[in-house]
This record gives structure tokens, C-alpha cells and sequence, in this order.
């Protein structure tokens, strides 16, 4: 790790350690809803700014109105941010996005640079059906143990990779058969951002270079750098059957279109 990237998991340990620590059954009860996947999905993300874009909540309108037109425009999972220092997230966020979408049954996944089960256990409290854990900022011990934390409550997770090395470590978890079995059944999501987060640099080029990669009878997620239709057909026409939109849909002047034109695009070339 470098610069960015591990100074976001130290600062995630630190809010780990001072995290709370006990909750009751109903903290950790509560429902988690699955992944309805098809051909081909979107997840749909909320993040107020990024490190790279700047603001991006400042004429987005409020989370819980953007989370339902984001589900009811079809988007198969939405994202919230809760990393507080660099993207002004919060736990509070997913609550409120988790609340927003009840009726609708749509899961939510938080997305932070967790580090520690503690945080897959907040997520789960704060009414999260799922997580985004990264290859590359965890070894291998905790890695499994968020993993089999993350399952224990009936989480989905998506483990995101930058590199061909963190690819090499996620794929090598499949040949765990319970990690299989997980990934058979869409709880188990595999991605590949273009943006790596150790630099911050953007590999337009990864996505498609990762494209004869890609294992079967897995979902796996083309994070970042999709803003259009013709981006969503072109990731299916790589082999993935799942894009993460965040910047584009927060900056878009109607998501809803934006999520549909994105998916019809996707499902006319899987």
C-alpha cells in the first residue's frame, strides 16, 4: 500500500478501535436483503464527494428521495459512502438510505475502507445487506475473517481488486468451496476498479484487459469510470455483468434515465 490508500486504513483502524463494540440480537437482526441479479445490473451509489471530484452532494438533492429514485429506476443495490475524512460519509448516511428503500427491499451495501470485523458487524447494526471490502489493504488472516464475518449475517460482499496481484488473491478464494458456493449464489461479487486507490490514478484500459479474466459463474463488478450507456455496453461486452455508478449518477440531471439507459444498454449486449 501507498500513501492514500494506507493512510485510509490507518484512519479506518482508528475508528475501529473506538467503535461500538456490543449490540443486541436486534442490532444484528435485521434483515438483509439478497441480490436480484440478471444479465446484467447496476449499483447505484451515494457518495456526498470524492477525492478526485471534489463536492459532489451540493445539487444532488437529498440522499433518501436520490436512494428511492435510484431502486425505482431499477438499480439492483445502492452504495453509501461512510468514510467521514476524505469523502464526508457517515454511518448515519446508510440509515438513512437503508430507511429510504425498506419498502422497496432494496439492498444496501456500505462502502468504506473497513479493516476490522467490528465494521462489518456496524454495517450489519445500521441495516446494511452488504459490504465492500478491498484486496489490496488487507492480508490474507483478515481478509477470510471479514469474509466469514460478512456471511455469518447474511451479508453480500463485493472485493474489489486494482492490480493483477489482487486479482490473482480474489480469485484464489474461489478455490475455498464455501466462498464457492457463496459466489454461486450472488453473495460473493468480485470487482475490478479503474481508479487504484493506493494513487488515485485512473487505468481506462483495466476493465477491458481484465475482460478474458473474469470466471465463470461469478458476478463480477466494473467499478468506476462509467458515464454513459455506451460505457455500460461496452463493460458487457467485456463480460461483466454489473457496473458501480457513483459520480456520473450524482452528478446526473435525472439518474433515473441515466440507470435506464445504462441498463438497456448493458442487457442488449449480455
Amino acid at each position: 500500500m501507498s500513501n492514500f490508500l494506507r493512510n485510509m486504513a490507518a484512519a479506518s483502524a482508528a475508528r475501529a478501535v473506538v467503535a461500538k463494540v456490543t449490540w443486541t440480537n436486534g442490532d444484528l437482526d435485521k434483515p438483509a436483503h439478497p441480490l436480484r441479479l440478471g444479465e446484467f445490473d447496476l449499483i447505484a451509489e451515494i457518495k456526498d464527494r470524492s477525492p478526485a471530484e471534489g463536492e459532489l452532494a451540493a445539487d444532488a438533492g437529498p440522499r433518501a428521495e436520490r436512494a428511492v429514485i435510484y431502486a425505482r429506476a431499477g438499480a439492483a443495490a445502492i452504495s453509501v459512502l461512510t468514510e467521514p475524512e476524505r469523502f464526508a460519509g457517515q454511518l448515519a448516511h446508510l440509515e438513512e438510505v437503508v430507511r429510504a428503500v425498506a419498502a422497496d427491499k432494496t439492498p444496501v451495501m456500505r462502502k468504506d475502507f473497513l479493516v476490522d470485523t467490528v465494521q462489518v458487524l456496524e454495517a450489519k447494526a445500521a441495516g446494511a445487506s452488504g459490504v465492500l471490502l478491498i484486496t489490496a489493504m488487507l492480508h490474507d488472516d483478515q481478509l477470510h475473517s471479514l469474509l466469514d464475518c460478512a456471511f455469518e449475517h447474511d451479508l453480500f460482499v463485493l472485493l474489489e481488486s486494482f492490480d493483477e496481484d489482487d486479482w490473482q488473491r480474489s480469485l484464489k478464494l474461489l478455490e475455498v468451496n464455501r466462498y464457492r458456493e457463496y459466489a454461486a449464489r450472488s453473495k460473493f461479487l468480485l470487482g475490478i476498479n479503474t481508479r487504484d486507490l493506493r494513487t488515485l490514478a485512473v487505468d481506462s484500459d483495466r476493465l477491458q484487459r481484465f475482460g478474458s479474466m473474469l470466471p465463470q459463474g461469478v458476478t463480477c463488478v466494473a467499478e468506476s469510470g462509467q458515464h454513459s450507456a455506451d460505457d455500460a455496453a461496452r463493460v458487457a461486452g467485456w463480460g461483466y455483468s454489473t457496473a458501480l455508478v457513483g459520480t456520473a449518477l450524482m452528478r446526473a440531471a435525472d439518474p433515473a434515465v441515466l440507470i435506464r439507459e445504462m441498463l438497456t444498454a448493458g442487457r442488449a449486449v449480455a
